[in-house]
């Protein structure tokens, strides 16, 4: 194999193992954040872990963080504002993203 090859092979391998770590953060994230919600709608046992997935479910709409977002407000929109769940958002995905990095 030519040093080309080795590159291109390495840029390959980076580019997975990359999109396979955000695949990860995402589900982390939703799992957060379905957590933080289930809370907030009282939920309890069994009911949390349903709830959960179908937060994790929601994301598979469309492609970014919309989906989950339009799942929550819809959800716990009369509870919390708009800012708040953006703000749960961006705070579930740097601790999904934190706790992802400490298990390697």
């Amino acid at each position: 194999m030519s040093t080309f090859d080795d590159r291109e092979n390495a840029f390959e391998a980076k580019f997975a193992h990359d999109a396979e770590m955000q695949f990860k953060a995402d589900a982390r994230c939703n799992k957060l954040l379905g957590i933080w919600a289930a809370d907030l709608l009282g939920k309890t046992g069994a009911d949390v872990d349903a709830y959960v997935q179908d937060v994790i479910k929601s994301d598979f709409e469309e492609a970014g963080h919309e989906d989950v977002y339009r799942k929550l407000f819809a959800d716990i929109g009369d509870q919390v504002d708009e800012a708040t769940i953006r703000a749960k958002m961006a705070e579930c995905m740097a601790q999904a993203k934190a706790q992802l990095v400490q298990e390697l």
